[in-house]
């Protein structure tokens, strides 16, 4: 008789809410990851002591995990402390010369106030101007909400019946072709403010050359909310996995898959490094697709998704993670240092493969509010990235390449008047190649696919494969990536588990809820 069992490989935001929603409604769940620890991208490091976000550090879209915790009978305010951001994020300009004063310019949750600081900034006209993309913004988010983002892997066709007659208008406004930076010329005639919004593509590890205008909707998702997560990001992982344990899921940690069973051409388990063999009614794979079609997981897996073209992977990061002392530059929480020439940063990282040689650098400070009071009187914990290419497997950046970079880097920062000491001990250097090895078969690609051109949309594996039984979750796949995509992207595994269920066993008991809430066109539910 089939196992009821269900394995998820990876623990992973996405994972970790597959695993979460699954064990709610009475499904038997084993999550096995090769690290020591839940998280998967969402990782933590430990620097001098100190334990430091290296992952993703922004959390948006609150209400994907306020409604995860509703479907699982808890409150997030019950488990964590979420404090709003009244100030964005920081930006700097490198201006070139020792002796100019470094531009600054600061957004923030309140439209009026980041329409006033952009007046002073940039001048009365980019201001209005700015009202105007601000309204764009929220005129894509709200045109996709629903039919893309909350629904099922969408196509075109799907989508445009999703929004009706009456909808078909928002798509055409979402300027599907056009591209990201060209769309924002239609906005902002000053270039450090097209430059500034143009980042937004790199949320999803594109360039803004090439990524779709659509992305305009990342504006208006940070305008909603940004939270600043009290203990870390890492707190929303080691959260779920406290929820999972509590329902009854089983976490086998440090234990690698050799490969998915597949008993009848339909997944039936995983065998692990050491042969042991896990029996399973469904596989969810929460790792990058890559890893499946590459034969990380075994050549039978190799069919579940097309492979995906090395030219297309998303970027990279060479980050530090330091615990040191600064001054001269007045941090937030979030800040970005950008370069003169951001057009040479995407060519040299997507077109002739290397690192940038004047990088835009992010700057978390993990310990800092938006408060001018909040200033450190000692070191305090950075997370410092720049873009890099994809190359972990295939040309690994020697370490005169790191070197130069890391000049670049921290000449730049202090060119803005970020002046950054620290001791080599109290820094943790991750590469592209420490990303690949992190998560095998991605190049240290940290998105997927890159969202380059209006198809790349819709290329994203959804939540079945093409092996019955095995199921996708994680930022490679639909919605995308970021904590909030890969979230919805583990409910809707889930869901599609519970589906095929149903299938299997028409009459359920009476103690157990089979079916996720669905999102349909023009309903309210969360998948």
């Amino acid at each position: 008789m089939r196992t009821e069992k269900l394995v998820v490989v990876g623990a992973g935001i996405g994972g970790l809410v597959a695993a979460l929603e699954l064990a709610a409604r009475g499904v038997e769940v084993v999550v096995v990851e090769q690290a020591a620890g839940v998280g998967g991208k969402m990782r933590e490091v430990q620097v001098g002591g100190q334990a430091l976000d290296a992952g993703p550090t922004v959390f948006t879209m609150r209400w994907v995990f306020e409604e995860l915790f509703e479907r699982i009978g808890e409150r997030i305010d019950d488990h964590l402390a979420l404090h709003p951001a009244q100030t964005l994020a920081r930006h700097a300009w490198d201006a070139g010369g020792d002796h100019t004063a470094p531009q600054r310019l600061d957004l923030f949750a309140d439209l009026e106030r980041s329409v006033d600081a952009i007046g002073m900034f940039a001048g009365a006209a980019e201001a209005r101007r700015y009202r105007e993309f601000c309204a764009r913004a929220a005129g894509i988010y709200r045109t996709l909400e629903r039919p893309f983002l909350r629904s099922t892997r969408p196509n075109p066709v799907s989508l445009a019946g999703r929004v009706g007659l009456r909808g078909l208008p928002g798509l055409v406004r979402i300027s599907p072709f056009a591209t990201l930076w060209g769309a924002l010329g239609e906005h902002f005639h000053d270039p450090r403010l097209r430059q500034l919004f143009g980042r937004y593509a790199t949320y999803c590890g594109s360039s803004p050359f090439d990524a779709t205008a659509t992305l305009m909707l990342v504006a208006h998702v940070e305008r909603e909310g940004v939270w600043r997560v009290e203990g870390g990001m890492h707190r929303i992982a080691a959260t779920l996995a406290k929820l999972c344990a509590a329902r009854g899921v089983v976490f086998r940690h440090g234990v690698s898959v050799r490969e998915v069973m597949l008993s009848g051409g339909r997944a039936s388990g995983v065998r692990l490094a050491d042969g042991e063999v896990i029996e399973a009614a469904a596989v969810v794979f929460n790792g990058d697709v890559a890893a499946l079609a590459s034969g990380a997981l075994g050549d039978a897996a190799t069919r579940a998704v097309p492979p995906m073209p090395i030219a297309q992977r998303s970027l990279s990061a060479l980050t530090w993670n330091l615990v040191a002392r600064t001054e001269g530059f007045p941090l937030r929480h979030h800040n970005v240092f950008f370069s003169q020439d951001y057009a040479a940063e995407f060519a040299d990282i997507f077109q002739r493969g290397r690192l940038p040689s004047a990088p835009t650098v992010y700057v978390c400070a993990q310990d800092r509010s938006d408060r001018d009071d909040t200033e450190p009187t000692g070191p305090e914990g950075l997370l410092c990235l720049v873009n890099a290419p994809p190359s972990g497997d295939t040309r690994p950046l020697s370490p005169e390449e790191i070197a130069a970079c890391e000049q670049a880097t921290f000449g730049m920062l202090t060119r803005c008047g970020l002046h950054v000491t620290h001791e080599a001990a109290q820094c943790v250097r991750t590469t592209p190649t420490d990303f690949e090895r992190l998560f095998p078969a991605t190049g240290g690609a940290l998105y997927g696919q890159a969202a380059h051109g209006w198809r790349a949309s819709f290329t994203r594996p959804g939540s079945h494969s093409r092996i019955p039984g095995l199921l996708l979750a994680g930022g490679s796949t639909h919605p995308g990536p970021g904590v909030p995509m890969a979230a919805l992207s583990g409910s809707l595994a889930a869901q599609a588990v519970l589906a095929q269920r149903r299938m299997a066993a028409p009459v359920r008991r009476a103690s157990t809820s089979a079916s996720l809430p669905a999102a349909t066109p023009g309903g309210t539910s969360t998948p």
